[in-house]
């Protein structure tokens, strides 16, 4: 196993009752919230979404989060995306290329699915993580995002939908403004 019971119990709880508290309100779009969270050790925001996607079952929304051949139909920056074992752990590559400004990354993590039923509810929770693997070794040109958390909760909305709540966060250590040229003035 990957992550603890008590991962999971506390996401499944991020679901009914999120803890935001430290968060500050970014945006609302079409009935997704979204909260952030500065990190002062990075310089970076750890993100926290909630809405609903209207029409789309939970069981669904779980299983096209999940299908990885599925991705790479839809997503045009997907170079590489794969599960691999190693050593009995399940891990996924995945690479993405970034077009200019940006640098390709790739990540290496684990990631598992529970399903609980909770006060009349089956809720979905799907965590991911970066971890090493020796056979997925850093690529030159590539940046590795080696700090990496994602959580996403899936239940259904009361109607023909799915309530989601997610949080995520990754450090790639490369700033984006690093291909800028230096300005006029600027000492070097």
């Amino acid at each position: 196993m990957n992550f603890t019971d008590e991962e999971f119990e506390e996401a499944c709880r991020e679901l009914e009752n999120p803890a935001i508290s430290e968060y500050e309100f970014f945006v609302e779009s079409a009935g997704v919230q979204i909260y952030r969270k500065y990190r002062e050790n990075s310089g970076l925001y750890e993100y926290k979404t909630f809405g609903t996607l209207d029409g789309v079952g939970p069981a669904v929304c779980s299983q096209v989060y999940c299908d990885l051949e599925y991705r790479k139909k839809w997503d045009g920056y997907v170079n590489k995306l794969e599960q691999f074992t190693e050593g009995g752990r399940q891990g996924i590559y995945w690479r993405v290329n970034f077009p200019f400004p940006m640098s390709s990354r790739d990540y290496v993590y684990i990631r598992e699915t529970r399903e609980f039923d909770i006060g009349g509810q089956h809720i979905w929770v799907i965590l991911g993580r970066s971890a090493p693997f020796d056979s997925r070794p850093p690529k030159s040109g590539v940046i590795r995002v080696d700090d990496f958390e994602q959580s996403m909760v899936i239940t259904a909305n009361g109607e023909s939908g799915s309530k989601d709540g997610s949080s995520w966060f990754h450090q790639d250590y490369e700033s984006c403004m690093q291909w800028l040229p230096s300005l006029p003035g600027e000492e070097d």
